[in-house]
């Protein structure tokens, strides 16, 4: 048994725990308004997101883990290089997520993963090997860094103004109408959390399988970047199992801490949220369900009575989406640095050894063949 087997599966089991947090920091998200119209009960809502969450990986192609994956090329890097960018950006994400569920505030588990990736790449292999895409973006084309930023920048602004705009739509078709019509809505929730929980599950669980194809090309067992269907499975289910436990501190914050949801909120800020994450999962840029869907909240808030938003919390929630890159980059370039010098130790290195020596001792001896036999 070799050491590079057991860090191959121990961050198979760490993007497992990864895409748990995820699940968790937007499980709440995206049931938070309908649990806060009471349209719908916490155990319905959370099943339904759920599933749904389960099937869109299976469902959608795989553009989004192909630009997390390759904007930080380790595929001319040593096994060591290549798993200490891995793990480094794990560990950021990981770290992020753990501190802002705390806080209870929504954090980006793809701006923690991309940041952190950011930060070990600086580290272990220099800014030559990460694809910045700058110079594509001069001839109009979207790759690399660029690609990620755009997308995880981009989501929330659009986010705000579909969420705006939605909203206004709403209030205009519907404005003659008595609460009679409120029915509709309550059905509609179940299309919205539905499309929203498979938006998620489509973009979102990509980022898991992007770090699994990273591992397995620094570790040389695969030639180049690809996703084996295992790992969509297992980010699939580890993503699912984490919106089961939904956080209800997130739930709290932004179901009834920014304003009073109704369920014309809910269902506004739902699709507009799906929507969101759908165009992004198309182009293959990773987006931010957590953000998004914030976002959209605030655009659904503003569109109706903007003194009514406590923009207070609001300003805490964004000031904490600034932070995150930067925060993440120098979490990935620390855990980068100190994963590269323990297991540069000598007591690491003497490890393999180690495992030779157990498994020579509790291997049963074959009696030897005679030349009679």
């Amino acid at each position: 048994m070799e050491l590079f087997s057991l860090s191959l599966i121990a961050v198979i089991l760490v993007v497992a725990v990864f895409d748990f947090t995820n699940g968790f920091h937007d499980a709440a998200d995206m049931v938070a308004t309908a649990i806060a119209s009471r349209a719908m009960k916490p155990a319905v809502a959370i099943a339904i997101v759920s599933c749904f969450t389960f099937i869109a990986p299976f469902t959608v192609g795989l553009a989004v883990a192909d630009t997390v994956g390759t904007f930080v090329d380790i595929s001319s890097s040593s096994p060591l290089t290549g798993e200490s960018v891995v793990i480094g950006a794990l560990l950021a994400a990981i770290s992020y997520n753990l501190v802002t569920w705390k806080l209870g505030y929504p954090s980006s588990s793809s701006n923690s993963l991309a940041g952190g990736l950011v930060g070990a790449g600086l580290y272990a292999v220099g800014a030559v090997q990460i694809q910045w895409g700058i110079d594509a973006l001069q001839g109009g084309e979207l790759q690399g860094v660029m690609k990620v930023v755009a997308g995880l920048f981009a989501s929330p602004v659009l986010g705000f103004v579909i969420g705006f705009v939605s909203m206004k739509f709403i209030f205009t078709a519907f404005s003659r109408f008595t609460e009679k019509i409120s029915g509709l809505f309550v059905v509609s929730q179940y299309f919205s959390v539905a499309w929203l929980g498979f938006s998620h599950g489509a973009n979102d669980a990509q980022k898991g399988m992007a770090i699994i194809g990273m591992m397995l090309l620094a570790n040389g067992v695969t030639t180049e970047f690809s996703i084996p269907v295992w790992a969509i499975a297992w980010c699939a289910s580890a993503i699912t199992i984490g919106t089961m436990f939904g956080g209800w501190r997130i739930i709290r914050t932004l179901g009834f801490g920014l304003f009073r949801v109704k369920i014309t909120h809910s269902v506004a800020n739902q699709l507009g949220s799906a929507l969101v994450n759908t165009l992004a999962t198309f182009i293959g840029a990773p987006t931010s369900t957590s953000q998004v869907v914030t976002a959209t909240l605030l655009g659904n808030g503003a569109a109706e009575k903007p003194g009514h938003v406590k923009w207070r919390t609001a300003a805490g929630i964004v000031s904490g989406w600034w932070m995150n890159l930067p925060v993440s980059m120098l979490l990935g370039w620390f855990y980068c640095f100190l994963y590269t010098a323990i297991r540069s130790s000598p007591w690491v290195l003497s490890v393999p050894s180690y495992y030779q020596k157990m498994w020579i001792l509790i291997t049963p001896c074959r009696p030897r063949r005679t030349s009679r036999e």
